[in-house]
């Protein structure tokens, strides 16, 4: 058996592979009113779909579906097999509530009623 295909096989195997791949991830991120898919992650980085996605600085959003995960700071990104490979410095978890500036009490009360 030969082990050759032809460059229109090939091509059409990397666009159902790319095409597989959009459909299995769920990472989304955000940068400002923009939304571009993740392809793959990993630690310290991420891969986004090249003809979609413009190189991309500074501070974004990553979403799991609609569910917040975390803001990254985008420090780097370069081209590699028709992806865009972007670096992270930092990734900090997105939290619920925002921070407080004092320490909660554990036996504190979980509301107040007003005396009538």
């Amino acid at each position: 058996m030969t082990d050759y295909l032809t460059p229109e096989i090939r091509a059409g195997l990397d666009r159902a592979r790319k095409l597989a791949e959009c459909k299995s991830s769920r990472l989304r991120l955000h940068s400002g009113d923009e939304i571009y898919r993740v392809l793959r992650a990993w630690d310290g980085g991420f891969a986004l779909a090249l003809e979609t996605t413009p190189r991309l600085r500074g501070l974004v959003d990553l979403y799991d579906g609609s569910r917040h995960l975390s803001h990254c700071l985008i420090v780097a990104s370069s081209e590699e097999g028709g992806e865009l490979h972007v670096e992270y410095k930092r990734m900090t978890d997105a939290q619920a509530t925002p921070p407080v500036d004092f320490e909660r009490a554990q036996d504190a009360p979980a509301g107040y009623l007003p005396r009538f």
